[in-house]
């Protein structure tokens, strides 16, 4: 049976299998390091009987104002634990913490606008298209930039639902205008 536990910084010795995933994003150690020292109840991992690391999420609380928020940094299940609702569970674990403990308006995250089954899984948990960043995702090697849906949810904290928006796939910003 998994668990899931606090993701520690002996972890990142075993996650590559995780993160072995053309669309999940890597990133430097000190990148990650950052996040367990800031912001260690968003970052937790699901831990297989025998230790092996099966996903994880890594989140932060950002914003001011009715702008602050949780938001998912990254979100990855190992190729051979897909299918599962591990990543459901992560989110609602994460959605909880940016709720009762940073008291978010919402949550939110970047999903490529190619990767259909990622959208429509968060749209099933509640999430929407606020707006389309154009270019988010650079690429290399001359290859074009990709979009990214900017998703969000409210928490109760938004009980007006402020946080939201109808059409965002039509509200196109660039990556400038996100942070």
């Amino acid at each position: 049976m998994a668990s899931i536990r606090p993701f520690t910084a002996v972890d990142l010795f075993s996650f590559n299998p995780t993160n072995l995933d053309v669309l999940t994003e890597n990133y430097d150690i000190s990148f990650y390091l950052q996040y367990l020292s800031k912001w260690p109840k968003l970052f937790l991992a699901v831990v297989s009987p025998t230790g092996t690391i099966m996903a994880y999420i890594m989140g932060k609380a950002e914003g001011e104002g009715k702008e602050w928020h949780g938001h998912v940094t990254a979100l990855t299940v190992a190729p051979a634990y897909r299918r599962l609702g591990l990543a459901k569970v992560l989110m609602e674990e994460l959605e909880r913490v940016s709720e009762e403990v940073y008291d978010g308006y919402f949550v939110d995250l970047f999903v490529r606008v190619s990767n259909e089954l990622a959208v429509n899984m968060y749209k099933k948990m509640g999430y929407s298209v606020y707006r389309r960043v154009v270019g988010y995702y650079s690429a290399g090697g001359g290859a074009e930039a990709e979009d990214a849906y900017d998703m969000r949810k409210p928490l109760k904290r938004d009980p007006k639902r402020e946080s939201i928006r109808e059409n965002g796939e039509e509200f196109l910003v660039s990556p400038e205008d996100v942070y």
